[in-house]
């Protein structure tokens, strides 16, 4: 089944995470439209390169250009207006820059797999296995449940003392007036009817008492609730988001959140028109000790200000700074770059719809931050709040911000007490609501969680990490001073986040293997001893020398390295990636000759990988080799499966051979990568001599060499017995042992690319 009709049937709680994902920038329309199309697009390798981007790009328009004539042929005029509009947005936002647009639907199609797996991964778990998160919430939705059946029962209260109180008032000006009638009753029926209206009399104090209590008890409840909306849940949701920004499960539950805050403001709201109609029901009858005289100021007083400070926290940053450009590093912005960024009121309710105007701010009320630089906020920084143009929820995004920083004097970079990269700033919004008739008058703001601010995309990866370790140990978004003194991590801090590096930008996290070499890594020996150490930031982010590099700026090398050229082979599991070379000899020691692993090499920063292969001596003693890693650089030129593929070691006048067979712990070379090799080439078919005539040249391929001395080639590489052979076919291809044990009298034709002697050193 189609990923978006599997979405499509998920619960609420998931599609509202769906939601999430979708805005102006790239509609959930085109998913609707074009799931089927999208979902048959490579868009991790589109999302690479600009050519095949810019032909996807007009692909995508071509396909909205025949969903426009089906609404034609069907005479569905809005979804036409609604096409033409999506299409002429695309053209301006990714007509110069389709790449990204490749990056938006490369990221929504991973964040969409995601959601499926939580939701499967949920319904395995079963009925009777419910999280105490989940139990947690049912109780708040019970409270605000009981919430609403205390207002429909005090607003039926509320009608029935309004019609008793009628016909008290009815009956005693018939009395009254009855008493000065000439005929009028005889004293007896007069007694009677005097109690009866006596005690009606004490009925209507009673429930005037009762209407009373029921609303201060009512506003307790909501107070209640309220603490535990803007105390709690709030709080956790931001803790949520701030988890999401770096990498971490994707935030959720703000349109729980919305609902709940919207549900206590209707409430607070009908107290205060319960409360007018008690004033209404006062003007006609009052008495002393009348019930509502007495508290209905304290109540007027509270219920305002219950609603106030509901209002004032209900502001809030739904979707965190961001430029287009790297959608995965929030928080992160370049001097004149634009980023967006979305606030959300949580009280959604039809009378505040264009009545908030909000203004970004930058660094607001900062005076306290001496040498570290100054930015102003360029493009349009106010906007209005509407629920037209957010799918229903009261909202407003900005989309062309940017920044510039102020050439002034005294505000060189290398006079502020940290670097760039560690500067936090603040951007922060502020809006006021005024509902002259409500009485209400509220300030609000809200702040972004605190961004770095850089002038070059090389500094970008610095300021990622930055941003990781914020978020990682505080949310305290006005704790700008953090890097002055920042505290250490605990690994299992730390460990978390890293995985989440990887599984934001693939489908696979680090193993407990993997984040072990890392801990040994970071920790050394005090990884075994204790697994909880402390890492500091300079250890994290700081090398010891101009000429080494840092343990991030070796993981962010290694996560540029996975997205442009291992993505699937990382998703596949087929990399064991972290491990130490002590680790690599003890898994590889009992295996068969020929298996080989894929680990990263330690001592390259822009990320490089290598393969280890084991082969036994004339004594039987495992030889371990390794190749030189292969960087960025070559594995733009063949991938690194067809490199395992064609990969040779050879010594004069021996026959080249490839010694991998079985990638660890015993998967055949060809079961493992053989999707991934180059679709045949014509170098491989039959030679075109006329061809060869024509283009004077003969076609080549690249393959990877070692060349090895002559002792150790016949050392390590002894001819195969007819038992041999019959052993090996159980496992090899014979293709491949053909190509071992004959003589490749073509090898000439290709082009070679030599590598250095291998060793077990890289």
């Amino acid at each position: 089944m189609a990923q978006w009709c599997q979405l499509q049937m998920l619960d609420g709680k998931y599609l509202e995470q769906v939601d999430q994902l979708y805005d102006d920038s790239f509609p959930m329309d085109i998913r609707q439209y074009l799931s089927r199309w999208i979902e048959s697009i490579d868009w991790d390798t589109v999302a690479f390169q600009d050519s095949l981007a810019t032909v996807r790009f007009h692909d995508l328009l071509a396909q909205l250009d025949d969903q426009y004539s089906r609404f034609t042929l069907e005479n569905n005029f809005l979804l036409q207006h609604n096409i033409r509009k999506i299409k002429r947005n695309l053209q301006d936002r990714f007509q110069e820059d389709p790449i990204h647009m490749a990056m938006i639907i490369s990221r929504n199609l991973k964040e969409e797999q995601k959601i499926l797996c939580t939701a499967k991964s949920m319904e395995q778990e079963g009925e009777g296995t419910v999280s105490a998160m989940v139990v947690e919430k049912q109780k708040l939705d019970n409270k605000v449940k009981e919430m609403k059946d205390r207002v429909q029962m005090v607003d039926q209260n509320i009608k029935n003392l309004e019609d008793l109180q009628d016909e008290y008032n009815f009956k005693y000006n018939t009395l009254k007036n009855r008493e000065h009638e000439v005929n009028g009753m005889s004293q007896k029926e007069l007694d009677l009817e005097k109690l009866t209206i006596g005690r009606m009399c004490l009925e209507l104090k009673a429930k005037r008492q009762e209407v009373v209590l029921q609303l201060s008890d009512l506003l307790n409840a909501t107070h209640s609730l309220q603490s535990d909306l803007v105390g709690e849940e709030l709080l956790e949701w931001k803790q949520r988001q701030q988890t999401a920004c770096i990498g971490g499960p994707p935030n959720a539950c703000v349109d729980q959140l919305q609902n709940w805050f919207t549900t206590v403001a209707e409430t607070l709201q009908q107290v205060r028109q319960h409360l007018k109609k008690l004033l209404e029901l006062e003007q006609k009858f009052t008495y002393d000790s009348d019930p509502i005289t007495q508290k209905k100021a304290f109540l007027e007083t509270r219920a305002l200000e219950l609603l106030k400070n509901l209002l004032s926290n209900s502001l809030v940053v739904e979707r965190q700074p961001c430029m287009p450009t790297h959608p995965q590093r929030p928080l992160v912005l370049k001097t004149g770059v634009q980023f967006t960024v979305k606030l959300r009121f949580l009280v959604k309710l039809q009378e505040f719809n264009y009545q908030l105007k909000v203004k970004a701010l930058f660094d607001k009320d900062v005076t306290d931050k001496k040498g570290f630089r100054k930015f102003n906020i360029l493009g349009t920084n106010t906007k209005v709040m509407n629920m037209e143009e957010s799918n229903g929820s009261l909202a407003a995004e900005f989309r062309h911000l940017q920044l510039k920083e102020q050439k002034v004097a005294g505000n060189r970079t290398s006079e502020g007490p940290l670097i760039v990269t560690e500067e936090l700033h603040s951007l922060s919004f502020e809006s006021e609501l005024q509902l002259n008739q409500s009485g209400l008058d509220v300030k609000l703001e809200a702040m972004s969680l605190p961004v770095v601010v850089i002038s070059n995309v090389c500094q970008l990866p610095s300021g990622w990490a930055s941003i990781l370790w914020y978020n990682m140990l505080t949310s305290e978004p006005k704790n700008l001073k953090f890097f002055l003194s920042p505290p250490a991590a605990k690994w299992s801090q730390l460990s978390e986040v890293l995985s989440w590096q990887f599984s934001s930008v693939t489908k696979r996290g680090l193993n407990q293997e993997q984040l072990s070499m890392l801990a040994d890594k970071l920790l050394g020996a005090k990884a075994q001893r204790n697994p909880e150490g402390l890492i500091p930031w300079t250890k994290f982010c700081k090398s010891a020398n101009e000429k080494a590099f840092s343990f991030w700026q070796w993981i962010e090398g290694i996560l540029d390295l996975i997205k442009r050229h291992l993505h699937f082979l990382w998703n596949d599991g087929s990399i064991m990636g972290f491990l130490s070379k002590e680790r690599e000899k003890h898994l590889l020691s009992d295996k068969c000759p020929g298996t080989f692993l894929l680990r990263f090499s330690e001592s390259s920063k822009d990320g490089a990988i290598t393969f280890t292969w084991i082969e036994h001596d004339v004594h039987g003693k495992p030889v371990f080799h390794s190749v030189e890693p292969y960087t960025k650089k070559e594995l733009t030129a063949v991938s690194l499966p067809d490199i395992i593929r064609t990969y040779k070691v050879m010594a004069a006048e021996n026959v080249p051979v490839n010694p991998l067979c079985f990638l660890y712990p015993d998967i055949t070379k060809d079961k493992a990568f053989q999707k991934y090799y180059a679709k045949p080439s014509e170098a491989s078919e039959p030679m075109d001599v006329e061809n060869v005539v024509k283009s004077g040249y003969m076609r080549t391929e690249l393959i990877s060499v070692s060349e090895v001395p002559p002792s150790r080639m016949q050392d390590n590489l002894m001819p195969m017995s007819p038992d041999d052979y019959r052993a090996l076919e159980q496992f090899v291809n014979p293709r491949d042992i053909d190509a071992v044990t004959n003589n490749l009298m073509d090898f000439p034709q290709f082009d070679v690319q030599m590598n250095s002697e291998f060793t077990d050193e890289n």
